[in-house]
């Protein structure tokens, strides 16, 4: 008998993180409740970017149809150090024939181990530009990646290009992934549900994937 098995793909929000600041808000003790006061960088932690993010329409992050945020995703394991490396279409291997259009495509490079590391922003593995146009060209629905960006977030010219690349190819763009090296088989269900913040330009996601065990 089979059954569906849950994987948690998402970094845990916490004071002291990048973009985020939790203030006390309310006390058991004072106020007969505990409760606390989120500050979120929009695009901290695992999260998703919405169109807006770099101006390619004005589509916000509470219009995704939820059609869009969910489904069939492989997950090509790139081999070899990634520091500061472009992530080519060589390295997804015999995934480049399996991919096919509205699948999903999370990339596993080990970089979410590095996240309390300078080098999880400022060395990150990108995105090559050959790589984001075939994702485009194949009409690949969801790019899931573990670096906080699928760009060279010290570069605007190159981290613009990319993103603009993928957005105006009508891709879902997820970043900040971990976990990935728990995924056991080469695709899995995947689903990643940002905040419905209105008129939002990106927002933090709880992504999971879901595997098939006998």
């Amino acid at each position: 008998m089979w059954k569906t098995v849950p994987i948690d793909l998402t970094l845990p929000v916490q004071d002291g993180q990048r973009g985020v600041q939790i203030d006390v808000a309310k006390t058991v003790e004072t106020d007969g409740w505990n409760a606390t006061t989120l500050h979120l960088y929009s695009h901290s932690g695992t999260h998703m970017d919405a169109p807006l993010h770099f101006g390619v329409s004005a589509q916000t992050i509470d219009e995704y149809p939820l059609s869009s945020l969910m489904g069939k995703a492989w997950v090509a394991r790139i081999d070899g150090d990634c520091t500061s490396r472009w992530i080519e279409l060589k390295d997804l291997g015999e995934m480049v024939d399996k991919v096919e259009r509205g699948d999903s495509l999370l990339l596993q490079t080990g970089w979410s181990h590095r996240v309390q590391e300078a080098s999880y922003r400022d060395a990150l593995p990108r995105i090559s530009d050959e790589l984001a146009t075939w994702c485009v060209e194949r009409g690949v629905k969801i790019l899931g990646v573990e670096p906080p960006s699928v760009a060279n977030v010290n570069d605007l010219e190159e981290l613009t290009r990319i993103h603009r690349i993928l957005l105006l190819g009508g891709i879902v763009i997820v970043e900040g992934l971990c976990n990935l090296e728990l995924l056991q088989g080469e695709s899995v269900f995947f689903m990643a549900l940002p905040l419905k913040i209105k008129g939002g330009d990106g927002a933090p996601v709880r992504a999971i994937a879901f595997e098939l065990q006998e």
